[in-house]
């Protein structure tokens, strides 16, 4: 582990990762990371209950960036004496509306994001534990938002406070606070590499996200109905398991209708 990436998501972090990766320090982790495998989640949640699981899930990435990992960023300069940290930042003004359009929309609100991921819930257990993630790490416990998020001066105080700590508690030789606007030239310099001839590259992750997020659940959904159909086409044809027979029906009814030869 070279680089531990304590900003916080919608920072630019997938240009983070890219940039790193074209710099040689690849692999590097990322919240892409744990949406393309699902089974990443249990070993997240194991984080959070107290475990360290930093070899497990790191073994063969030199870097990390945005969450899971940056929520880690203690543990991880304790358990990689060596690592720099890259805390990636933004403007709080343009940070909080992006912020607020991804991935507090998956979770609060009446937005298409919201409700296509929570009917995804509803089919897909692995997404359903993914949510249950999502908010251990973002919204309770000590996520950095567990004091309050509704509002938008809610969201920018604990971005402002999560980049205070950072700052106030990594070493400044081992630190570097970063706004990708800046460029190579910051970045290149505290990795000790040259920069490149290419330009930096700035990736929409904001566009990433919804896609991974929407598609992946219009998926999960149509696949689940197909399910549906296919147990539907495999029942047996007029079979009446489970319901009352007719005979019996028809006999009841009539005998509703007929006076009783004992009582005429």
């Amino acid at each position: 582990m070279r680089v531990i990436g304590a900003g916080l998501p919608r920072t630019g972090t997938l240009t983070q990762k890219v940039a790193l990766e074209m710099l040689g320090i690849e692999p590097c982790y990322h919240w892409v990371n744990v949406i393309a495998d699902l089974d990443q989640v249990d070993v997240w949640n194991r984080a959070l209950d107290g475990d360290a699981p930093w070899e497990e899930v790191f073994g063969g990435f030199q870097a990390t960036a945005d969450w899971p990992g940056g929520y880690f960023w203690r543990e991880l300069m304790n358990y990689y004496p060596d690592a720099k940290v890259l805390l990636s930042v933004r403007d709080p003004e343009k940070w909080e509306p992006s912020f607020r359009e991804t991935i507090w929309n998956m979770c609060y609100g009446e937005s298409l994001i919201r409700l296509l991921s929570s009917a995804r819930g509803l089919v897909d257990p692995r997404w359903a534990r993914y949510l249950k993630l999502v908010e251990r790490m973002f919204w309770i416990e000590e996520g950095p938002f567990a004091a309050g998020h509704e509002q938008p001066e809610q969201l920018i105080a604990g971005f402002e406070r999560h980049n205070e700590q950072v700052m106030a508690t990594v070493p400044p030789e081992r630190l570097l606070v970063w706004n990708v606007s800046e460029g190579w030239e910051p970045l290149c310099e505290f990795l000790e590499l040259p920069v490149p001839a290419e330009p930096l590259p700035h990736v929409n992750d904001r566009e990433t996200f919804l896609g991974r997020v929407i598609d992946g659940a219009l998926a999960a959904l149509q696949a689940s109905r197909a399910e549906e159909g296919r147990e539907a086409q495999d029942a047996p044809v007029g079979s009446t398991a489970g319901t009352p027979s007719a005979a019996p029906a028809e006999t009841a009814a009539g005998k509703a209708g007929t006076p009783d030869a004992t009582t005429a």
